[in-house]
């Protein structure tokens, strides 16, 4: 009997589970790691579900803010309860369209990779009668941990490259609708160890102080990004970091001394460590087959549920394990899903329970980060697995995601099953 029998009786499999305790958890456990009066944006990339994102908001002063990079995940944060000014706008490409909505909706900080994006940023707020507050994105020329998934230190569509920038000073400072605010670095996701984040983040806090002082850049808020580890898809625990704070307030006080009274304002952000050991997938299997001497096992979940980022060229692979009852009998195979192509591939000769049959339940842990919407989610036209969200054991609302189409553009919409604090 696995863990979630009970609700995949109730609604079907597949099933994605989310543990609000889990994710104020983290949420706690994050912001204990972090220098006092450190800002957390919570990356919504990693999954938009309003409840998962309103539990991070939560918390007084320490509560998350948003950082987003689409109209839609904007839509999502203000559905969730975050104030619009609260939110922090990234990414390389964006559209006047979607400027147009994110500042006409109360959005005044964001993220900036080049001179054309913070010109463009600056005619649409001058449109709307506003200033707009842009964080200079820099590509570090160089970077201290040589693990993890590299967002610096190569040529990049993110950022303003370090070296190059006090050519762009003189044009930036011409931009009319925005003032320059700060920087914003990102130069590693999912680090390995502590000590290699702890070496990154050093780095970046002093060549944020370096590049401020020689260009005199105002820094009003620095956002250093993140990195915080967590296991995806696998069994495990989120990443410790018991010397994270005193040493990045021993850099701090180094290089910014004067950020203990907000000057500047010190942010980090994080994703699949908030919310990804809050998730379970829950799939039913269809089949148990013997190919040439090896053995399948089909389930109903496949990377059209949780993809690995697939769509994206699965910079994520799936490679899932599960958690296995210590003493119960093992036998290797491949866990595939229902699609009909051979990449939609789970884990390839895993430990599986050696007696699974049809009908019988598996639980993916840790697939609270990078799920639903990560995956190839219209592949094949089939729908898109509930997602349930728990409270002290008890639903709070459950919910899919719902395609549709129509001859005038509409974002997806959240179908609600049951009725709870979904906002």
């Amino acid at each position: 009997m696995t863990r979630h029998a009970a609700l995949a009786a109730r609604y079907g499999t597949p099933l994605y589970v989310y543990d609000l305790d889990e994710v104020a958890l983290a949420r706690h456990e994050l912001f204990t790691a972090l220098p006092d009066g450190a800002e957390l944006f919570y990356a919504f990339k990693a999954n938009p579900h309003p409840e998962l994102a309103r539990a991070l908001r939560e918390g007084g002063e320490r509560g998350c803010r948003a950082e987003i990079s689409s109209t839609g995940e904007l839509a999502a944060a203000l559905t969730a309860g975050y104030r619009a000014e609260e939110c922090l706008y990234t990414g390389p490409g964006k559209t006047i369209g979607e400027l147009h909505e994110a500042i006409g909706r109360g959005v005044r900080v964001f993220s900036t990779d080049s001179v054309t994006d913070v010109r463009r940023v600056g005619a649409v707020a001058a449109a709307h009668g506003v200033v707009a507050d842009c964080l200079l994105r820099i590509n570090s020329a160089d970077a201290s941990a040589t693990t993890s998934i590299r967002m610096t230190g190569t040529p990049s569509q993110f950022g303003f490259d370090s070296e190059t920038l006090a050519e762009a000073m003189p044009s930036l400072r011409r931009a009319d609708g925005v003032r320059l605010a700060g920087m914003h670095l990102f130069p590693l996701s999912n680090a390995r160890d502590e000590d290699a984040l702890i070496g990154e983040f050093e780095h970046t806090i002093e060549l944020a102080a370096r590049l401020s002082a020689a260009l005199e850049l105002p820094l009003r808020l620095l956002d250093i990004g993140g990195g915080f580890t967590a296991p995806y898809g696998v069994p495990g625990r989120r990443g410790s970091y018991p010397n994270l704070r005193d040493r990045l307030e021993t850099a701090l006080d180094r290089h910014l001394p004067g950020w203990r009274s907000g000057a500047p304002r010190i942010a980090f952000e994080s994703g699949r460590f908030l919310v990804g050991a809050a998730g379970t997938l829950v799939t039913e299997v269809s089949n148990v087959k013997i190919s040439r001497g090896r053995r399948y096992v089909i389930v109903d979940a496949g990377i059209n549920t949780f993809g690995g980022m697939s769509g994206l060229g699965r910079l994520m692979p799936v490679a899932v394990a599960l958690e296995l009852e210590p003493d119960g009998p093992t036998e290797r195979g491949t866990l595939v899903g229902p699609l009909c192509t051979p990449g939609d591939l789970l884990g390839r000769e895993i430990a599986l329970p050696a007696d699974l049959e049809p009908g019988d339940l598996v639980e993916i842990p840790n697939t609270g980060a990078y799920g639903v919407t990560a995956s190839l989610l219209m592949f094949l036209g089939r729908p898109a697995p509930l997602e349930v969200l728990l409270r002290s054991g008890e639903v709070v609302s459950a919910s899919r995601i719902e395609h549709h189409r129509s001859h005038q553009p509409v974002p997806y919409a959240r179908t609600v099953v049951e009725a709870g604090a979904l906002g």
